[in-house]
């Protein structure tokens, strides 16, 4: 992708010449407005090598601009498709993001976060960061924003109170807002390192796993809030073999036969996050701070996993959330092992134990466009 093609203002203007200090106040908003719309993230993402952790925190804002547009309650599907399609012009320097940034933020509601109100205003300070990467960084971040953007409107129609059909449907809903962004930080943590370059296939592979296994959690954990927003990502053909009619969903209704889907569905992202371990482990030792990036996520999902599968009659994401000395026991007794192959599949089994659990096939994008998901 040509240098000019992710700047503030479309081809003919001429681009205001940023100084030093102006470039410096866009970095200070990118990392002051990170920990306001994700506090996981803002965790994970200074383990990162230098300059690593910068891009991938351009990134993850960048997704998250599309993904507040994707998720305001006032806007109809065909005003949420104008917006990506917007968004993409101004990624590939077609339209100023200055506009493009005030007129999305006019139409945001309080539905969205204020954190993600201010992002989306502030979408051309993103964009000037993003603009001064690298051709092969800036072309990761560009297919994964486009994938997402051309494959959330399919759920814009289908999903509602009543859940997704089938778990395909949810799978190729977990691949698009979040298989894409592990390819993405595949493509981003390969062109990094000339040590993991050679394994860039085999984590392609698995990375769109490792995606859902993270976004199955946060459904399981969120599906009550998400419920009272009007929006249910749950599979109904799963909930039908549980004799569970999701026309029915809510925290009262035949809690037994919930815990029966809901198991079911555990055992899934379990084995998800198994081969998220998997992806994780063909990072060479040598990247620790790689590593850590990933095993922190992963930790804190199977933990998360073990909440839900303890307390099934959780009726607030709360009730399931890892708490702060958790968190902390994730981050010590993976910086004591992190280089050990051995003593992390170790820790995994002990953080797993007890889950069920169901062998997944790796996820990919041919993958979920075809067949429903093989369950082993």
């Amino acid at each position: 992708m040509p240098a000019d093609e992710m700047r503030s203002c479309p081809a003919g203007e001429i681009e205001k010449t940023m100084s030093e200090s102006e470039m410096r106040a866009d970095e200070l908003y990118q990392e002051e407005i990170l920990p306001s719309v994700s506090r996981t993230f803002a965790l994970t993402i200074p383990q990162l090598p230098d300059p690593l952790d910068e891009v991938v925190t351009n990134a993850y804002l960048l997704c998250r601009i599309a993904d507040a547009i994707e998720d305001e309650e006032s806007l109809e599907p065909a005003q949420k498709t104008v917006l990506h399609d917007r968004f993409m012009a101004v990624i590939d320097g077609e339209e100023c993001a200055e506009t493009f940034g005030r007129e999305a933020h006019a139409l945001l509601s309080e539905s969205t976060i204020a954190p993600e109100r201010d992002l989306v205003a502030n979408t051309a300070r993103i964009i000037r960061i993003a603009a001064t990467f690298p051709a092969p960084q800036r072309k990761a971040i560009r297919q994964c924003i486009n994938k997402m953007c051309r494959g959330m409107p399919e759920f814009q129609h289908e999903t509602k109170h009543h859940g997704v059909a089938t778990l395909a449907d949810m799978d190729r809903y977990c691949y698009t807002v979040a298989g894409v962004v592990g390819e993405m930080l595949t493509d981003l943590f390969c062109d990094y390192s000339e040590r993991m370059a050679p394994h860039h296939n085999e984590m392609w592979a698995l990375a769109g796993s490792f995606g859902q296994g993270l976004q199955m959690v946060n459904i399981l954990k969120d599906v009550w809030e998400d419920l009272e927003r009007g929006f249910c990502w749950l599979p109904r053909d799963v909930f039908d073999e549980a004799e569970y009619d999701l026309r029915e969903l809510s925290p009262t209704h035949d809690r037994a036969a919930f815990t029966r889907a809901l198991r079911t569905l555990i055992g899934i992202a379990h084995g998800h996050l198994r081969n998220a371990l998997e992806y994780t482990l063909l990072v060479p030792p040598s990247e620790s701070g790689i590593r850590r990036f990933l095993l922190w996520s992963i930790g804190l999902a199977v933990l998360t996993l073990r909440r839900l599968h303890h307390n099934p009659d959780y009726v607030r994401s709360d009730q399931v959330k890892v708490s702060r000395r958790t968190v902390a026991g994730v981050v010590l007794s993976t910086r004591a092992t992190v280089k050990s192959d051995v003593a992390l599949r170790l820790l995994f089994d002990l953080a797993a134990r007890g889950l069920p659990y169901e062998s997944q096939t790796q996820l990919t994008e041919d993958h979920v466009r075809g067949p429903r998901s093989v369950r082993n």
